[in-house]
């Protein structure tokens, strides 16, 4: 992201969703130039191009479902990356010229996730590297390893 017009923040940017009127706060959302912020504020985006957000058992279905569809109507929004927080898994929203989306899943550390909107590309296992499910598959694979 250096390179580009763009800037991640963390969960503490609240976003507006406009034609719905419904505020949230993404656990990670990328915006990029030109910054739409709602009038009078700078904690308050009205725009985004990129949402991650991390599923838990109390949020999963809302993420997947009514706040994906408040996202869907933000301008600029065109990939929306869920992070599964009980195993490794990544399901990636991408929004297609015609308006429609499309739907893939990760499960494998090694594969790679393109995110063409801010030409980003991620490794689902680095995803994990320091949380404690990193952890188990490092040690999986070392006992693996020895035997």
């Amino acid at each position: 992201m250096r390179d580009k017009p763009c800037t991640v923040a963390g969960s503490d940017l609240r976003l507006c969703c406009l034609p719905v009127d419904v505020l949230t706060y993404p656990d990670v959302v990328v915006f990029c130039e030109p910054i739409r912020y709602l009038d009078g504020t700078d904690d308050t985006l009205t725009d985004a191009v990129l949402i991650v957000e991390v599923l838990s058992k109390s949020t999963r279905n809302y993420d997947r479902g009514e706040k994906f569809r408040f996202y869907r109507t933000l301008p600029s929004f065109s990939e929306y990356l869920l992070l599964a927080q009980d195993e490794i898994r990544a399901e990636h929203h991408v929004r297609r010229s015609d308006g429609s989306w499309i739907f893939r899943e990760w499960t494998a550390k090694e594969a790679v996730i393109h995110l063409n909107s801010i030409g980003c590309r991620l490794v689902l296992g680095d995803l994990y590297l320091k949380t404690r499910l990193g952890r188990l598959t490092q040690q999986s694979e070392s006992d693996t390893a020895l035997q």
